[in-house]
């Protein structure tokens, strides 16, 4: 046997230090939801429960440690952690219980709470500038399911089971503006109207001023959503099916018109613009070779549409509507990093609740960023996060009435926690 691995099988192993902090971290993204005052908030706008607040407290600070599963939340009442979080920490069991009990109406309080922290997080310095455009990407997509007693869950497009929500978020942080929980059967476009309203709706009441554009695929053209944006003053840029009027209005493009852009390395790509129903489409072709060794023989296009109504040409339109492929990172990052990698309960409106928590977790990761980090945010991901300031072993001791924190010496991102937990500190304490 090796000699190191003698060494390391020596190591005895108990469970007995009630002063170990597994996620000492968490103390910089508590301070933050306690400065936001999302118990408080929960507990005066859900009406579900007795105090509410300590519970979705609980179970967003479980997502934001990295917990994707009710029993996760365990971790937290381990060692001196919950001391660190100034919330009570509920027991797994007792937070399911909790959301098993939610009714759609339950459901629609908890998204006021959503946005409430979403208001202050903005009034705090997380909002956008006024000045510059807010782009809203909106999406939907499968959250997968296991096991068959699961309330809406079934076999969508994709051929995964699973449910099927609607997601808008931030272009240019990240952060969800909202969601809306749906069947796996749902169509994509099914109540997109009603929630891009209650979307821009939320961005309005957050205290945002300035110009809004609306971003999404071809899953949501349709003229009910454009009538949303028109109605509400905001721009939209909404890819178009293949339908058959689009299909002729592309043919019936002059040649002349198509302008060359950068965009496949080492392909052709051009764009152009057309008309349907008095709406702006611009067209983006790129070619597509059977043989590349005979490009010019076996040459042909391949064709994307999208209906804007942005005020400049074809090249700078097609740009913006591009950038809608974010939208995807902020998905995987919920899926990821979030705890939305799965509905965890049977029942249909507790997993509405979960997603509304979700959202939360994220956005409180993207809001501590925004706020506190030192300089520009560097730290992006929620793993990246986690693995240099969340997830931090560490030890309570008390002494002269003092409570101190020992972290590792030597710890590389130390000064960033300083740093970071100082300016959350600073902030006002609201509700």
């Amino acid at each position: 046997m090796p000699a190191h691995s003698a060494v390391l099988d020596r190591i005895d192993i108990t469970f007995d230090h009630d002063q170990a902090a597994p996620d000492a971290g968490l103390l910089l993204t508590a301070t933050l939801m306690s400065r936001l005052g999302l118990e408080s908030a929960c507990d005066q706008m859900v009406s579900r429960g007795y105090r509410p607040g300590r519970k979705l407290a609980t179970l967003v600070t479980s997502l934001v440690a990295g917990g994707d599963c009710i029993d996760d939340i365990a971790a937290l009442r381990a060692g001196s952690t919950r001391l660190l979080l100034g919330h009570d920490v509920m027991a797994p069991s007792t937070v399911g219980t909790w959301l098993r009990t939610f009714t759609f109406g339950h459901v629609r309080q908890l998204d006021k709470v959503s946005e409430t922290m979403l208001t202050r997080a903005w009034a705090t310095g997380a909002g956008p500038d006024p000045d510059a455009t807010l782009y809203i990407d909106v999406d939907s997509t499968i959250v997968e399911v296991h096991g068959y007693d699961k309330q809406g869950a079934t076999y969508g497009y994709t051929r995964c089971r699973g449910l099927h929500p609607l997601i808008a978020t931030r272009a240019d942080t990240g952060e969800v503006l909202h969601t809306r929980q749906r069947k796996g059967s749902a169509n994509t476009a099914r109540g997109a109207a009603r929630f891009l309203t209650e979307t821009i709706g939320r961005v309005r009441r957050a205290g945002y001023t300035g110009q809004i554009v609306v971003r999404a695929d071809g899953g949501f053209w349709s003229r009910k959503n454009i009538a949303v944006c028109v109605r509400h003053e905001v721009g939209f840029s909404i890819t178009v099916r293949r339908h058959k009027v689009i299909v002729a209005a592309i043919q019936n493009i002059p040649e002349g018109d198509w302008v060359d852009i950068a965009y496949t390395a080492g392909g052709d790509a051009q764009v152009a613009e057309t008309v349907w129903s008095g709406h702006r489409v611009v067209v983006r072709r790129t070619r597509i070779t059977d043989d590349p060794s005979q490009p010019e023989l076996f040459a042909n296009w391949r064709h994307h549409a999208f209906v804007t109504d942005h005020s400049g040409d074809a090249v700078d339109a097609d740009r913006v509507h591009r950038a809608h492929a974010k939208v995807e990172l902020a998905i995987r990052a919920l899926k990821n990093g979030a705890g939305m990698c799965h509905m965890p309960s049977g029942d249909f409106a507790a997993n509405s609740a979960w997603l509304v928590a979700t959202a939360l977790a994220h956005n409180l990761m993207i809001w501590v960023q925004t706020i506190a980090a030192p300089g520009p945010v560097t730290i992006r991901s929620a793993k990246t996060l986690r693995r240099r300031v969340l997830a931090i072993g560490g030890r309570l001791t008390r002494s002269g009435r003092q409570t101190r924190l020992h972290l590792p010496t030597g710890w590389p991102w130390a000064d960033t926690l300083l740093e970071m937990l100082g300016r959350v500190r600073a902030l006002p304490a609201i509700g």
